[in-house]
């Protein structure tokens, strides 16, 4: 409901919206300042990641979804209920989860269920109804889905080999690694498809929204949005390895492949549309539910009590986390971590080593006992470095399991793991409930990170350097079972 709307109204039904959108925009603003961290995290990740950026659009859109539904709205008054606030101690818990799960987008689904929460008791079902989709795609402001790139790549992978025996061509995979005899290709997290995947599901929810009335279409819509994006992504990837197959360079053929990317995206998502159009309903009149008896006027008493409560339950969480310490990123602390020499490398100064023309360094991180997962995971990602066209892979070894990280743009190749009360350590939800119960209780050891380094001069870069370099970095790694991983595992278990 906007101003203007607002003014036009009869008196009476303005005296009743007016106090209702005041209330709803001073809670909206406390609740924008008490989860100001999950904000800018949201809109740093927009800035940041391509495969999000789609996000800036997203309030826009469901600003327009809203002002397309105003008309619904004539007759309805707000209906504030403390009951429904009572719907917010779900999301304050799952708040509270997240925060000490060091999730993220966790927390910032929560936060987004927790103002939703706040629009439903001070407005009232009846209208919250009226503006169901523009709330609900209000989920796309979230930056999920980052969790899904190994499983994309993966699937990518195994979609290119299935086609390279189909076409009969010779080749050789090593995980991510796909080798022809045109030269090698890497499925790196910006093969994975996420982009697409992400934006095909934002432009499929507002194209079943807007051009559908009936749950099953809207769903058929929705489920085509989550398959051919992947399918779409493989058979692009494929093409590509084909194309450098005929070309005879790996090289030439993924020049830009990206930029193509999106414009072989572009087509496919108008194919989509195209062939929703016969089906579509956007045209019909819609037939409105049977008018419900008018609600019973609600005075300001009730008003203040809806949003007093369902502020007050939404606010609680970060409160109480605060009073807790928060999550103490600010006391990790780095020590220097000498290496053991493998076959074939000589000790450095200062406890690296030197492999040729490779130099190999380490450094142990340590956190406090009460730092939630989302500080680990974050150095790790700061000390890996974070760029989607690297290569990942994982190393295990006699010690543990190790993420790799090899850079695109420079002769870098990073190795992490962590180590929680005395054992290796993923991100997973293990790992975070694990460490969840112990910066509660105060016990049970501490998170450790490990980082092992491989620089290598520019001029042994290329396609053979760095299948060179992952197979020092697993010898070096190997050779550390009784060294760099030994004390991490050692200091994990002292607070």
């Amino acid at each position: 409901m906007t101003i203007a709307a607002t003014l036009s109204m009869p008196t009476a039904q303005r005296r009743a919206w007016t106090p209702a959108l005041l209330l709803l925009g001073a809670g909206l603003g406390l609740f924008g300042a008490a989860f100001a961290e999950e904000v800018g995290a949201a809109i740093d990740t927009w800035e940041r990641s391509t495969a999000y950026n789609h996000c800036w659009l997203v309030l826009p859109v469901a600003i327009w979804l809203g002002w397309t539904r105003l008309g619904r709205l004539a007759g309805l008054r707000p209906a504030p209920s403390a009951l429904l606030a009572l719907l917010a101690i779900g999301p304050a818990c799952a708040w509270l989860a997240a925060e000490r799960l060091g999730i993220m987008e966790g927390r910032q689904l929560a936060a987004l269920a927790l103002a939703e929460v706040l629009v439903l008791a001070v407005l009232g079902w009846r209208i919250c109804r009226v503006l169901a989709a523009p709330l609900v795609y209000l989920v796309f402001l979230v930056p999920f889905g980052a969790f899904l790139v190994p499983a994309l790549q993966h699937v990518t992978a195994r979609m290119i080999t299935v086609g390279l025996q189909i076409f009969g061509i010779p080749h050789y995979v090593d995980d991510l690694v796909i080798e022809i005899p045109a030269g090698v290709f890497l499925v790196a997290e910006a093969c994975a498809g996420l982009r697409f995947f992400i934006a095909a599901l934002a432009f499929g929810t507002l194209y079943a929204l807007v051009m559908f009335r009936s749950p099953w279409r809207r769903l058929a819509v929705l489920g085509l949005a989550l398959v051919v994006p992947v399918l779409a992504n493989g058979a692009r990837a494929l093409g590509i390895v084909l194309l450098g197959h005929h070309l005879g360079s790996a090289e030439a053929a993924a020049a830009d492949h990206l930029i193509y990317g999106w414009a072989f995206f572009s087509v496919v998502i108008l194919l989509l549309v195209l062939a929703g159009l016969p089906f579509r309903q956007d045209g019909e009149v819609a037939h409105p539910p049977p008018p419900l008896p008018p609600a019973a006027p609600r005075g300001a008493t009730a008003l203040a009590a809806a949003a007093g409560l369902a502020a007050a339950l939404g606010l609680l969480a970060p409160g109480l986390m605060a009073a807790m310490g928060g999550n103490g990123v600010a006391q990790a602390t780095a020590l220097p971590a000498p290496l053991i020499a493998p076959e074939g490398c000589a000790t450095a100064a200062g406890g690296g080593l030197r492999c040729a023309e490779t130099s190999v360094t380490a450094r142990l991180v340590l956190f406090s006992p009460r730092a939630n997962w989302s500080a680990v995971a974050a150095e790790r990602r700061r000390l890996a470095g974070e760029d989607d066209e690297d290569v990942t892979f994982g190393v295990a070894d006699s010690a543990g399991s190790w993420r790799a990280r090899q850079s695109s743009r420079r002769p870098e190749t990073v190795a992490v793991a962590s180590w929680l009360g005395g054992h290796i350590a993923g991100d997973g939800l293990r790992s975070r409930a694990e460490q969840a119960w112990n910066s509660l209780s105060g016990g049970g050891g501490r998170p450790v990170v490990a980082l092992v380094t491989l620089r290598t001069e520019a001029g042994a870069a290329g396609a053979a350097g760095q299948l060179r370099d992952r197979a020092l970095l697993r010898l070096v790694l190997e050779a550390q079972q009784h060294g760099l991983a030994q004390r991490a595992a050692q200091l994990s278990q002292h607070q």
